[in-house]
């Protein structure tokens, strides 16, 4: 199976970190294909983007200041299937990713990819009090897959709360 692009350069305004590709990612080359993931749809309804893009439209996220990453390359039917030294190696090339590029924000898609992350338990959504790489703000937000029983407009609002703080820094 193939390894899905980052979609990376320096100073990007936010960067979105998933667990790690779908099956259906890595088959299409583009993050966030599951037609079931509501990715493209949130950013879309939370002002993040101008207009509703699609998982093929991935590249197009440089163009606005966003990039797109995981912190395990390695597709999967699901996150469970994901190993503790898959992990250990995706924190540490993360931090790689973060030092060399410089994001502003760091969006994490799902509470569970931060909790790897970071190593903390205890993570409420939104900004986080303390960033793990010094110079960025970390942010979490709740996973975009279909299979999440959140209402759609909580996670809608969250998302939006990243259209905000960009306000800030602009």
């Amino acid at each position: 199976m193939k390894l899905l692009p980052d979609h990376l350069k320096n100073n990007l305004d936010i960067l979105f970190v998933g667990f790690n590709p779908s099956i259906r990612s890595a088959e299409t080359g583009h993050h966030y294909a599951n037609p079931n993931n509501r990715f493209w749809k949130i950013l879309f309804e939370s002002g993040l983007t101008p207009c509703k893009l699609r998982a093929e439209d991935d590249y197009k996220l440089l163009e606005i200041g966003y990039g797109l990453t995981n912190i395990v390359s390695r597709p999967t039917k699901s996150a469970e299937e994901i190993t503790k030294e898959e992990y250990q190696y995706g924190r540490e090339q993360l931090k790689r990713i973060i030092l060399n590029y410089h994001p502003k924000i760091i969006c994490f898609v799902g509470k569970g990819v931060y909790q790897e992350y970071s190593k903390k338990r205890s993570v409420h959504w939104g900004l986080q009090d303390e960033p793990v790489v010094k110079g960025t703000l970390d942010f979490v937000a709740p996973s975009s897959s279909g299979l999440v029983r959140m209402n759609f407009n909580e996670i809608t609002e969250i998302y939006s709360e990243l259209t905000r703080l960009l306000e800030q820094f602009k």
